[in-house]
């Protein structure tokens, strides 16, 4: 005979879950258990988060009363991700496969020819864009998207190509070739993850997510449910934990994720992600070498269908989050700050909500995270990035997605 466990933790999360559902509607992220559902959308900016910590979570803040402004600066077509040159001019990426070269200073875009064609639809289209760290040199970038496999497959890819800019504000990409696959590609439209992130070591950082098929998060012989770390080229450091191993197993960093859709590194040179857990279970992990956070064994939140996943805490040989959200949060992207525009606000980081239409302020305390603050923006939030002057922006979801600037009051 099978005994269930409630233990106080699993009965608060679950009565957490009921009074949100019953007051604002469906709240979760897209999971395992809603096969090929798209990004969360319902709002769920007034629940109250209950971080690992158990301290008590801030509550959202009324946007009349907001510390910063908010300035339009341009409008989108599903935009997704944006990174800054060194000129200050900007990329944004759009799902759709557009790609704009974009003025801060004026709000005024031009396209970038030569994206390769994406498989649009759900979650997956065109994703994330990394310059190089030496780009003011060499012009080269990174662009992640989804590509279209056999018989209704499809999976992420990232490219590198070199960006060459014209004088009329755009440009293109040249010589754009595949460096990184997801393996296998499998059916389903969700949960491709696609973050990139160059460290201060010059190799680069992929989140994998496990494409709502939940086993792949603990298979070694799949780079999904992943963090990935590559050479600049695609090849595999000699230094990563499961080198040795050699194939897709040899890219692998850490293992056991979900839906990783934000990841940054901290003045310490730590690496921190963020995912979205299943109906419930929102995640912020400090990433480390060798590390399996659990997914699908452990969650602190549940299947769609209702079967119950055992918590972090009935299985310690895996890594637990350092903050987690039930209600979710639905995070979509991940910066750590370290501008002087806001200089309370250095060393903490900032998760895009979708579902919660919000910007979620996280402290830190040594390797401790908890939910500081709650900026309720009224729109789901896609991107957040720091800008070379240390203000904060954000680019909305959607059809019209705004790119907004951040600047203290």
């Amino acid at each position: 005979m099978t005994v269930c466990r409630i233990t106080p933790r699993r009965l608060h999360r679950r009565l957490l879950v009921l009074a949100c559902a019953g007051s604002l509607g469906l709240l979760a992220c897209t999971g395992p258990g809603d096969a090929a559902a798209p990004d969360p959308s319902a709002p769920s900016a007034a629940a109250t988060p209950a971080p690992a910590s158990a301290t008590p979570a801030a509550a959202p803040a009324d946007r009349g009363a907001l510390p910063f402004a908010a300035t339009e600066v341009a409008t989108f077509d599903e935009p997704w991700a944006m990174a800054f040159l060194p000129d200050g001019r900007l990329l944004v990426t759009e799902k759709k496969g557009g790609l704009k070269r974009v003025d801060p200073a004026t709000g005024a875009s031009a396209d970038i020819r030569g994206v390769p064609e994406v498989d649009y639809g759900g979650q997956g289209g065109f994703g994330d864009i990394a310059p190089h760290p030496d780009f003011a040199h060499n012009h080269v970038v990174y662009v992640s998207y989804v590509e279209a496999g056999d018989d209704d497959t499809r999976g992420a890819a990232v490219a590198r190509g070199t960006l060459a800019l014209d004088d009329s504000g755009g440009g293109a990409l040249q010589d754009l070739a595949v460096i990184w696959r997801q393996v296998p590609k499998v059916d389903g439209r969700g949960h491709f993850g696609h973050r990139l992130l160059f460290g201060s070591d010059g190799k680069l950082w992929i989140t994998s997510s496990e494409r709502q098929k939940f086993d792949p998060a603990q298979d070694m012989q799949s780079n999904l449910g992943k963090v990935i770390r590559l050479n600049d080229d695609g090849s595999v450091p000699a230094d990563n934990p499961f080198a040795a191993k050699g194939g897709v197993t040899a890219q692998v960093w850490s293992l056991g994720h979900r839906n990783l859709l934000g990841i940054d590194f901290d003045a310490q040179g730590r690496l921190w992600e963020v995912e979205m857990g299943p109906q419930g279970g929102d995640e912020l992990n400090l990433v480390e070498r060798g590390g399996n956070y659990g997914y699908p064994i452990v969650s602190n939140g549940d299947h769609y269908d209702g079967r119950v996943i055992p918590d972090h805490d009935t299985r310690p040989e895996f890594s637990a989050p350092k903050a987690w959200w039930t209600p979710v949060i639905s995070p979509s992207s991940l910066m750590i700050y370290s501008g002087a525009m806001f200089p309370d606000w250095q060393g903490d980081a900032f998760i895009g909500g979708l579902s919660s239409q919000s910007l979620v302020r996280v402290e830190f305390d040594g390797d401790a995270a908890r939910e500081a603050q709650r900026f309720d923006m009224g729109q789901r939030i896609r991107a957040v990035e720091q800008g070379p002057d240390g203000a904060i922006w954000l680019l909305e979801d959607g059809k019209g997605g705004r790119l907004l600037k951040l600047t203290p009051r």
